[in-house]
C-alpha cells in the first residue's frame, strides 16, 4: 500500500479533506515532496519553524543532546542542564520579574498550567478571555475559545469562563475581584491578525491591576521574534503576570511553557506537593533545540529584520482579489471576499509550489506567516505566484 493509503488508513483524521502532501525532505523555508518538487513554506508549520526548517544550529544542538541522555526523570526532580540553561535564556528575554519557568510539551498544556496557578494564586474561579481567541484544543484550553463552533459538540467543559469582546474597552468592566485571570493574545491569530487598538491592552492591564486580577499572555503564535520585537506584548508596552509559549519555540520540537514571578510559581510545590505534573515536559532534546532557537534568534538578528520583510510582503500583495492585509510583523491577513475565492487562491498556489493557509476563526483571509528566515526573493517569488494564481481566478 502506499503512503497515502496507510494515511488514512491508520492515522486518526482531523479533517475530511487534509491536505495530503507528501513531504520527504525539509530545509529553510522550503518543503520538499516524494517527487523533489519544491514548496514554499509561507505558514512556518503554523508559526512553529520561525528560525526555518532544519536550522543547522538547532540540528547541531539535537545531535549533541542526542549523544548525553534523553528523558531521564519527570519534570521538576533532576537538574537537567537543557532545561536550566533554556530556563535562563528565557528570563534574559523578559522583562523583570518574569523569572521562573515551567516548561511543558505544547502550547495547550501551558494555558492549562497557567490557569491552574492563577486559580491556586488568587484563590478565585472565574477566567475571562475573548471572543474568537484560540488558545488551545483540550478540555480547558477549548473552554477558553472564544468561538462556538469547535466547542459545542465536546459540552460541558471547564465552568466559570466569561468572553468579553476584543478590543472592546467598555467591556473591560465585567473584570471583577471574583476574575482570576483574563487571558488574552497579544494578537489574536485565529481570528485573523486582530491587532489591539487604541491602547486596549494598557487599559487591560489596568483593569486588572485595579480589580487584583492575573493577565496571562498568550504568545504561542506572536513570540520568538514573529512581530519584529522577541515578545509581541513588548509592542503594546504591557508587562503580563504570567505569560505562555509554544510554537516557534524549539525550532520544530515540541515544547512549551508558563512563565511567571517566583512568588507566584511556588505555591505549585505546596497544599498540595506536585500541583502541577509533567512527564516529558522539558525533555532535554526539546529544551537543546529551543536554546539553540533563541540564540539563532538573537545571532542572526531575526527579529530585527521583520520590518522589511514585512513592508516588502505589503507592497507585493497588491490585486483586486485583496481586500486588505491585517499585519504585525510577519503575522499577517490577506483578506479577500469570501472563502471560495480564497480557497480556490490557496489551490492554484500550492500547485505552483507556495503553501498557505487561512484561519480558524477567519475562513476569507490568507495566513502568511512565513520562517522569519525567509529571504527578500524568496518573499518576492512566492508573492509573484499568489498573484499569478489570483489572476487566473480573475480572469477566468
Amino acid at each position: 500500500m502506499s503512503q497515502r493509503h496507510l494515511f488514512l488508513q491508520y492515522l486518526a483524521q482531523t479533517s475530511d479533506a487534509p491536505l495530503m502532501l507528501e513531504i520527504e525532505k525539509a530545509e529553510g523555508v522550503n518543503m520538499f515532496d516524494k517527487n523533489g518538487k519544491a514548496y514554499i513554506d509561507l505558514i512556518s508549520g503554523i508559526g512553529v519553524s520561525n528560525v526555518g526548517h532544519r536550522h543547522p544550529k538547532v540540528i547541531q544542538a539535537i545531535k549533541d543532546q542526542l549523544d548525553k541522555y534523553l528523558h531521564l526523570m519527570v519534570y521538576g526532580e533532576f537538574i537537567q542542564s537543557p532545561q536550566v540553561k533554556l530556563a535562563e535564556a528565557l528570563v534574559q528575554t523578559l522583562p523583570p520579574g518574569l523569572d521562573n519557568v515551567y516548561l511543558v510539551n505544547s502550547g495547550s498544556e501551558a494555558v492549562e498550567g497557567a490557569v491552574k496557578l492563577a486559580k491556586r494564586v488568587t484563590g478565585r474561579y472565574e477566567i475571562i478571555s475573548f471572543k474568537n481567541a484560540y488558545h488551545g484544543s483540550t478540555t480547558g484550553s477549548l473552554a477558553l475559545n472564544g468561538n462556538e463552533y469547535f466547542k459545542q459538540a465536546f459540552r460541558p467543559l471547564m465552568p466559570g469562563i466569561r468572553h468579553l469582546n476584543f478590543n472592546k474597552e467598555e467591556d473591560l468592566e465585567f473584570i471583577s475581584t471574583n476574575t482570576a485571570a483574563v487571558i488574552v493574545e497579544s494578537i489574536q491569530g485565529e481570528a485573523g491578525v486582530r491587532i489591539p487598538e487604541n491602547n486596549f491592552l494598557k487599559k487591560l492591564r489596568h483593569r486588572c491591576s485595579e480589580t487584583g486580577t492575573l493577565l496571562i499572555a498568550d504568545e504561542i503564535q506572536a513570540g520568538f521574534g514573529r512581530t519584529g520585537t522577541f515578545w509581541g506584548f513588548e509592542n503594546f508596552e504591557v508587562v503580563p503576570d504570567i505569560l505562555v509559549c509554544a510554537k516557534g519555540m524549539g525550532g520544530g520540537m515540541p515544547i512549551g511553557a508558563f512563565i511567571a514571578p517566583k512568588e507566584l510559581m511556588k505555591v505549585l510545590s505546596l497544599n498540595p506537593v506536585l500541583g502541577h505534573i509533567t512527564t516529558f515536559g522539558g525533555h532535554p532534546v526539546s529544551c537543546a533545540a529551543a536554546l539553540a532557537t533563541i540564540n539563532v534568534i538573537h545571532e542572526e538578528k531575526l527579529a530585527e529584520q521583520v520590518p522589511e520583510k514585512e513592508k516588502l510582503f505589503t507592497k507585493l500583495l497588491q490585486h483586486p482579489l485583496i481586500h486588505s492585509v491585517r499585519h504585525k510583523g510577519l503575522m499577517m491577513a490577506v483578506e479577500m471576499e469570501s472563502f471560495e475565492i480564497l480557497k480556490k487562491t490557496i489551490d492554484k498556489a500550492i500547485m505552483k509550489g507556495v503553501l498557505t493557509d487561512w484561519f480558524l476563526f477567519c475562513d476569507n483571509a490568507m495566513r502568511i506567516a512565513p520562517p522569519l528566515v525567509i529571504s527578500e526573493e524568496e518573499i518576492k517569488v512566492s508573492c509573484s505566484l499568489i498573484l499569478e494564481s489570483m489572476d487566473e481566478i480573475q480572469n477566468r
